[in-house]
C-alpha cells in the first residue's frame, strides 16, 4: 500500500517510567509531520499522547484529536490541535479514530492502549479493515507481548497469516518502510473442524 496520509497512533496517558518513551513519542510525532502524514489520536495533552502530539504539531503537521467529553470536561483536551472531535461515549471513539485513519500503530500505554489496539487487531481477523497494525518497541516495552501473541500461535488459537501481519520492532524508519511494503489481507478466523458442536 502507499504511505498512509492519515495513522492512528494509541499511546500512554503518562510519559512512563523512562525519559526514552517520552523521546520516541517526540521522534515518532515529527517523522510523521516529516513525511507529510496526518495524526489521529486520543485528543489529550497528558503523557505521551501530548508529546507527540505537540512533535507533531511543531513540524507542521496536523494533529486530529477525538475525545469523550467527560475527559474534557477534566481539563486534559490539547487546546492546540488542527482539530479537536468531541464525542460522548469511549465506543463512539474508537470508531471515529478508525474511521479517520489508513493505519494503526501502539507506543507504550496501559490498558486503553492494548484495548484500543487489540480491536482494531481484531476488526482486521473479521475483514471489518485491512489496515496495517503495528507496535512500536521502545526499550523493549512490547517484547513479552509479542512472545504471547507468537504463543497464540503456538497454541493455535490463531493464525501464523494473522500473526505476520502484525508488526514488531524498534525503529521508526523500519516502522514506515513496513507500512509502505504492507501487502496484507483478510486471513478468516481460525476455527478447529473438531471446536465446532453438532
Amino acid at each position: 500500500m502507499p504511505q498512509p496520509t492519515a495513522l492512528c497512533v494509541y499511546c500512554g496517558s503518562n510519559r512512563g517510567r523512562h525519559p526514552e518513551y517520552a523521546e520516541q513519542a517526540h521522534a515518532f510525532g515529527t517523522e510523521m509531520a516529516r513525511r507529510g502524514i496526518r495524526l489521529v489520536y486520543g485528543g489529550g495533552n497528558v503523557g505521551l499522547m501530548g508529546v507527540m502530539a505537540d512533535a507533531v504539531l511543531a513540524g507542521g503537521g496536523q494533529a486530529i484529536g477525538v475525545i469523550p467529553r467527560q475527559l474534557v470536561e477534566r481539563e486534559v483536551a490539547h487546546k492546540g490541535l488542527t482539530e479537536l472531535v468531541v464525542v460522548d461515549t469511549m465506543h463512539q471513539r474508537k470508531t471515529r479514530m478508525f474511521e479517520l485513519a489508513e493505519a494503526f500503530v501502539a507506543l507504550p500505554g496501559g490498558f486503553g492502549t492494548m484495548d484500543e489496539m487489540f480491536e482494531m487487531l481484531t476488526w482486521a481477523q473479521l475483514g471489518l479493515h485491512r489496515c496495517p497494525c503495528a507496535f512500536l518497541d521502545v526499550r523493549g516495552y512490547y517484547r513479552d507481548l509479542r512472545a504471547m501473541v507468537d504463543h497464540m500461535v503456538a497454541e493455535r488459537f490463531v493464525r501464523q497469516a494473522q500473526r505476520d501481519s502484525v508488526w514488531f520492532g524498534e525503529e521508526i524508519d523500519a516502522l514506515f518502510d513496513w507500512m509502505q511494503d504492507y501487502q496484507g489481507g483478510y486471513q478468516p478466523k481460525w476455527i478447529d473442524r473438531d471446536s465446532v458442536h453438532a
